[in-house]
């Protein structure tokens, strides 16, 4: 498994934070149940106050099986997925 950053941005329009059908959905996406059926496993998950994005750290085979989970949030904006590594490892290896 390796360790990856992923970030959701939408528009304020498009916030699915306030809508009855799409706040709950959201949760039932991002639940610990759904990411492993992907084969992701989600550490923690964030959301920058008023900015519209969403932050996660989580573990995967590779990319591909976060760009799966992460589809449904293609609907409302953007995601971005970037290889990551604990602070441990970086200072092991002596450079970022």
């Amino acid at each position: 498994m390796s360790l990856f950053v992923v970030q959701h941005v939408h528009e304020a329009e498009k916030c699915p934070a306030g809508d009855a059908e799409m706040g709950p959905m959201l949760l039932k996406i991002i639940s610990d149940q759904n990411a492993a059926n992907y084969g992701v496993t989600i550490h923690n998950e964030a959301v920058l106050d008023g900015r519209h994005t969403l932050y996660l750290t989580v573990d995967a085979e590779d990319e591909g099986k976060i760009k799966e989970f992460m589809a449904p949030f293609l609907h409302m904006g953007t995601v971005e997925i970037w290889p990551a590594s604990p602070c441990e490892a970086v200072v092991e290896r002596k450079e970022c």
